[in-house]
């Protein structure tokens, strides 16, 4: 059985690491110009750890710092460095309001651009 990795906050409370990576993806599509989570680039460890899925969320806490990555994919026309700065506090309020444990950093990865248009709606 694989341990999955868990955070602790100050009063002991274990939440595990995908709980946290929901919580940052739901605060993700919040954002008015995400049009989804994209997949993180696999590194070469990925490929031979039969790991060939990226994430859209990777957590990495060390000490008392929790650092969020998350990969979103960006809608046509959104203006790219105010949909990653919303994104960077959406991120960081939800999973410090719903888990208690302080967030040090979100890095923000435009992972890809959704060129998709909603569909006209015919002239009658």
């Amino acid at each position: 059985m694989e341990n999955k990795p868990q955070v602790e906050n100050e009063s002991g409370l274990i939440i595990s690491e995908e709980v946290i990576t929901k919580i940052a993806s739901t605060a993700s599509l919040e954002v008015k110009g995400v049009s989804g989570m994209a997949s993180a680039p696999t590194d070469i460890k990925g490929i031979f750890k039969k790991d060939i899925s990226g994430k859209s969320v990777k957590l990495m806490e060390r000490d008392s710092e929790m650092v969020i990555d998350v990969y979103v994919s960006v809608e046509l026309g959104a203006r790219i460095p105010d949909v990653a700065v919303e994104v960077q506090k959406s991120v960081k309020q939800a999973v410090q309001n719903m888990t208690g444990k302080a967030v040090t950093r979100v890095n923000v990865h435009i992972a890809d651009l959704s060129l998709e248009t909603a569909q006209a709606v015919p002239a009658q």
